[in-house]
């Protein structure tokens, strides 16, 4: 589920998620064939590439213990990091918990300011998280819904995961399934994704058309 608060990226002037004028210098679109055949078009999205980079000058220095995790993709931007435990020794989840909501609510303007920023040079949602050890707490972010077509035999895969009491429903048995594959071929993801990247930086390189 998206949990809604008030800290997310505001919406100006009635614009979408990936709408206005924003981008690197005021660059519009990309031209270059960036659209993949028979799947999905990033033709309106500026690279968000220098993402983490930019996320590391832009963040300050006190609030996360190292350099933060920024993940990527079309619609939405996550950054979490490690915090410092709390002052007092112990080893309690709540404990964490409650020093993770504390420093949600004391740097909760900030964030919406670096958020607005981040919106508006990649056009992505730009969502929060922070740990405290194995404790880690995803703040407000996109639940983006994805349509597609099923076969019986691949519906009946779902109705079994929420007959077993796994998911709730075919939506939660679709992403605990997404999950799961992306789990057990991380390696092979991680070098589909290279490989798109040399893709894509070849179509930059060549001429328009």
């Amino acid at each position: 589920m998206h949990e809604h608060a008030e800290e997310g990226p505001r919406r100006r002037g009635g614009r979408g998620a990936h709408g206005g004028h924003g981008g690197h210098g005021g660059h519009g679109p990309r031209g270059r064939g960036f659209g993949r055949p028979g799947g999905w078009q990033q033709a309106d999205l500026p690279p968000a590439d220098d993402a983490g980079a930019w996320l590391a000058g832009r963040l300050p220095e006190d609030w996360f213990v190292g350099a933060p995790t920024v993940t990527v993709d079309r619609e939405e931007i996550i950054v979490s990091g490690e915090l410092a435990p709390p002052e007092t020794p112990t080893d309690s989840e709540a404990a964490a918990a409650g020093r993770i909501s504390r420093w949600r609510e004391q740097t909760r303007e900030e964030r919406m300011q670096i958020a607005d920023e981040a919106e508006a040079r990649y056009r992505r949602k730009l969502a929060w998280g922070a740990s405290i050890g194995d404790t880690r707490v995803l703040f407000t972010h996109l639940a983006v819904p994805v349509m597609t077509r099923l076969r019986q035999d691949e519906r009946r895969v779902l109705d079994t995961l929420v007959d077993a009491g796994v998911a709730r429903s075919r939506a939660d048995a679709l992403s605990w399934c997404v999950t799961l594959v992306g789990e057990h071929t991380d390696e092979w993801l991680a070098g589909l994704r290279e490989a798109m990247a040399e893709v894509d930086k070849l179509r930059a390189q060549g001429p328009d058309l």
